[in-house]
């Protein structure tokens, strides 16, 4: 064994530790690390690349190194004053669960030399049972919203492809008719999705929105419908927007399929948590008469990157297109519900699922309830200092845990951006910008189980003092 590595193995105990107390300061300093930071330019001068040892230089000091090289640089992302994109952070139970995949590193693609897709299964029905969906749905975990809403949109393909009379995994795309993609304010990630489909991103046609906001007028998709002529279509339909967290009217959309041919594709990756708590969850009333169902784990459930699910009442459409036959991996396509090698794009599969499993069992449907509601009380806070300051313009009703505003002196995404820039070297927040109706603006996402109401205090006080440099 190479001596490097008969080393460590003899030490690993003390490295563990080592690195046991490296999280312990990381996270008990989260509060004072600046949530965005501005690296140095990689490749400069002061901090060139680097390139591979040949013998290798032992864990300990390639912590060393990484402390010297990469820590100070790290934002505090994890922490409760990152309101950039959706973002959350990750709890202690899940941290616990994410240290133990990676300890038993186990291959959860459905196989039964080990209880792991049990867990996988078991954590999938917590979370049914969280969102209020029914038991006919199945659900795999995957990597990201993204992968997600692509296998969404790969299963309305394997669907449309059977309208017609094909199989889509069999023949391929091109052999299908132009599919139409309807949808109201499509997130960025649908249209990534549609490309690797092979359907492409002209096949998304935009539906206008309500004039008061971003849900689809519901005249307008059904006039767009009806063009169809009974062709089968699909219909991308939010459960919360990114700008401005507003939500498709998902019941009435899915009547609509008594009348029209469509698939229907609910992206809920952070707004599904609405069903967490009584307030809110009349915003995703009819999600679970979705086709296929994009909700995120690492957004609002608070477990680490990467982690999502996908929930679909179609699973043997998954088995289709995701079957994976070889003799040497001894994994029937009939092996039901865990047979996730063939329910999902990857082969080999991290147990992802068990830092879910542990959150979930930790803090419970009253735990979720309480950060969901909390979240959104920060997030409502910052909507009335906002709209009650000058320089400020609230662009839209915080419904939910985000917050789409802009600079009233702003003209330009440089205006804008200037302002990010100071907010980012202050380092008390950090924020993203967005162009929200054509406007330039910026949106605060209240995400993080940490996020307290003296969080928000501290983040304002920032907010106002970068608007006099």
């Amino acid at each position: 064994m190479n001596t490097r590595l008969t080393q460590d193995r003899e030490r690993l105990d003390e490295l563990l530790q080592r690195t046991v107390q490296q999280t312990d300061r990381f996270l008990s300093g989260l509060d004072q690390r600046a949530a965005g930071v501005v690296p140095p330019v990689v490749g400069s001068v002061s901090h060139p690349t680097q390139d591979i040892t040949t013998q290798g230089i032992g864990a300990e000091a390639a912590l060393d190194l990484f402390n010297r090289r990469y820590e100070p640089w790290l934002s505090g992302s994890a922490g409760p004053r990152y309101f950039g994109f959706v973002t959350g952070g990750v709890t202690p139970a899940a941290l616990m669960g994410d240290w133990l995949t990676s300890t038993y590193d186990q291959n959860a693609f459905g196989s039964s030399e080990s209880i792991a897709a049990q867990i996988e299964l078991d954590t999938l029905a917590m979370l049914r049972a969280l969102f209020g969906l029914p038991e006919t749905f199945s659900g795999i975990f995957v990597t990201g919203a993204t992968v997600s809403n692509f296998v969404g949109l790969t299963l309305a393909r394997q669907w449309i492809g059977h309208q017609h009379g094909m199989d889509v995994a069999q023949q391929g795309a091109h052999a299908l008719p132009s599919i139409r993609v309807l949808s109201g304010a499509p997130h960025a990630s649908i249209y990534k999705a549609l490309s690797m489909a092979g359907l492409g991103r002209s096949a998304l046609h935009p539906i206008a929105t309500k004039s008061a906001g971003e849900a689809v007028d519901l005249a307008a998709l059904e006039e767009a419908l009806q063009k169809q002529e009974g062709m089968p279509s699909i219909v991308v339909a939010n459960a919360g927007t990114v700008n401005t967290v507003d939500f498709d009217d998902l019941t009435a959309i899915a009547t609509l399929r008594e009348k029209y041919s469509f698939w229907l594709h609910i992206d809920g990756a952070f707004g599904g948590f609405a069903a967490c708590s009584p307030q809110y969850s009349h915003y995703v009333a009819g999600m679970e008469l979705a086709d296929s169902l994009t909700i995120d784990a690492h957004k609002w459930l608070n477990v680490p990157y990467d982690a999502a699910m996908h929930f679909t009442r179609h699973p043997q459409l998954q088995r289709q297109i995701f079957q994976n036959a070889a003799a040497y991996l001894g994994t029937a396509i009939e092996a039901g519900d865990q047979d996730f090698i063939h329910r999902t794009p990857e082969n080999s599969r991290r147990l992802r699922a068990l830092a879910a499993w542990f959150s979930l069992t930790a803090y419970g449907k009253t735990g979720y309830r309480e950060i969901v509601e909390r979240n959104c009380s920060v997030a409502r806070w910052f909507g009335q200092q906002i709209a009650g300051h000058d320089a400020f313009q609230l662009l839209a009703p915080v419904r939910l845990n985000g917050v789409c505003f802009t600079l009233t002196t702003a003209t330009t995404m440089a205006d804008i951006q200037s302002y990010l820039d100071l907010l980012q070297s202050d380092g008390r927040l950090f924020l993203t910008a967005t162009l929200y109706q054509e406007m330039p603006a910026i949106r605060i996402s209240v995400t993080n189980w940490r996020t307290t109401q003296d969080d928000a205090e501290i983040a304002w006080q920032a907010m106002v003092r970068c608007l006099r440099e």
